[in-house]
C-alpha cells in the first residue's frame, strides 16, 4: 500500500481538527480563525482568476484532478466547520446552565429567605389536619381549577 502526499496532509489536517476539539478557545483561536478565513478568502480570489491552479496543486499532492482536490477541501473545511460549531455550543451550554443555577438559587433565596422547614415569625404554624404537601382539599396544581 503506497501513502500518497495528499493522504498524509488529511489525515494530518483530521488529527489536527480533533486535537482542537479537545483544546479550549479563546481570543487568541479567534484570531487564528479570522486570519485563516482571510487566507481562504484571498487564495479562492486567486484561484478564481487562476482556475488552473487546482489542478497544478492536485498533481503536486498526488490527487488526479483538481475538482477532487476541491472536494477534499471543502470536506476539511466542513470538518472543521462543524467542530468549532460544537465546541461554540457546547461553551454555550455550559454558560446557561450556569446562569439558569444561579437564578434558581437567587430566587430560592428570594422566595424562600427561611429555608423550606423552617417558618416565618409570626406566621401560622403549620395545621395537622391540612394534606400532605401543604395544599388544600386535595388540589391539584395541574388541575383545571386548581392552584395557579
Amino acid at each position: 500500500m503506497q501513502i500518497v502526499l495528499i493522504q498524509v496532509l488529511l489525515i494530518a489536517v483530521v488529527v489536527a481538527v480533533a486535537a482542537r476539539l479537545f483544546r479550549s478557545g479563546g481570543a487568541r483561536s479567534q484570531a487564528v480563525r479570522r486570519i485563516g478565513l482571510l487566507l481562504f478568502a484571498a487564495f479562492a480570489v486567486f484561484s478564481i482568476l487562476v482556475p488552473g491552479v487546482w489542478n497544478r496543486i492536485a498533481h503536486f499532492v498526488g490527487v488526479g484532478r483538481g475538482t477532487d482536490m476541491v472536494l477534499y477541501a471543502l470536506v476539511v473545511a466542513f470538518l472543521s466547520y462543524v467542530v468549532t460549531t460544537y465546541l461554540r455550543f457546547r461553551d454555550f451550554e455550559v454558560r446557561y446552565t450556569r446562569l439558569a443555577r444561579r437564578l434558581a438559587l437567587d430566587e430560592a433565596a428570594r422566595d424562600y429567605p427561611y429555608g423550606s422547614r423552617s417558618r416565618a415569625k409570626g406566621a401560622p404554624a403549620p395545621d395537622d389536619d391540612a394534606p400532605a404537601g401543604g395544599l388544600e382539599g386535595g388540589d391539584v396544581l395541574d388541575e383545571p381549577g386548581g392552584l395557579s
